[in-house]
């Protein structure tokens, strides 16, 4: 059942994609993207959405599933492409990214393994793609607590990909009281996603509403 948090949470996350594949055709400059984070987006959704072709639940979600996959692995292909085509700030994008992703991916599966709704493949690989969604903002954060500044355009995409997940907290309290269904693993690992960037809405707000000067949060 759609409420009005989902909505808003997924437009969202559908801007957030969008502001990002803006950045990078229009300006053609990658400093500042971390390709690791943007490599664990497409894990999630290819993890998440691997029920695509067996099963529907309506032509919204199956819209919003195709979109989400292509999108992640589009700016993934769309960064690798500078390997070629500016292979200088390629090196820099890559030697900038040292965010070591295998505890992340190590973490997630392990704990997939003892929080799921159900022992079987899909209920795992559902249950992995939203633990390592919870902590696939870190290296791009890591970077740009590193460099301690960021191009406006990837500031707006992470308060976009943050706010998304802050309004699915909504959501889920409303599911609960209007269809009486609580999933624990989504509403923890949202909580733990929303306080990973709570810091950075902060200093969002500082920054770009307020208009102050201030550096860049160290989230490691």
């Amino acid at each position: 059942m759609m409420n009005i948090f989902r909505i808003l949470g997924d437009f969202s996350h559908l801007l957030s994609i969008l502001i990002l594949i803006y950045t990078i055709r229009a300006t053609r400059v990658i400093d500042g993207i971390s390709f690791k984070t943007q490599t664990l987006y497409a894990v999630v959704f290819i993890t998440r959405y691997c029920d695509l072709f067996f099963r529907y639940i309506s032509l919204y979600n199956t819209i919003m599933k195709i979109f989400f996959i292509v999108s992640s692995a589009y700016i993934v292909v769309l960064l690798q492409s500078f390997h070629k085509k500016n292979p200088i700030a390629y090196k820099e994008m890559i030697l900038a990214d040292s965010f070591k992703i295998q505890y992340i991916l190590a973490a997630s599966f392990a704990l997939s393994l003892i929080f799921n709704r159900k022992f079987t493949m899909f209920e795992i690989l559902w249950s992995f793609s939203a633990w390592l969604e919870s902590f696939a903002i870190l290296p791009q954060l890591f970077m740009l607590s590193k460099s301690g500044k960021s191009k406006s355009l990837t500031i707006h995409y992470i308060f976009a990909l943050g706010l998304y997940r802050a309004l699915y907290i909504p959501n889920w309290a409303w599911r609960y009281y209007q269809e009486d269904k609580f999933d624990k693993i989504a509403i923890l690992t949202g909580i733990i996603q929303t306080l990973i960037y709570s810091d950075f809405f902060y200093i969002y707000y500082k920054k770009v509403i307020k208009g102050a000067r201030s550096d860049l949060p160290h989230y490691i």
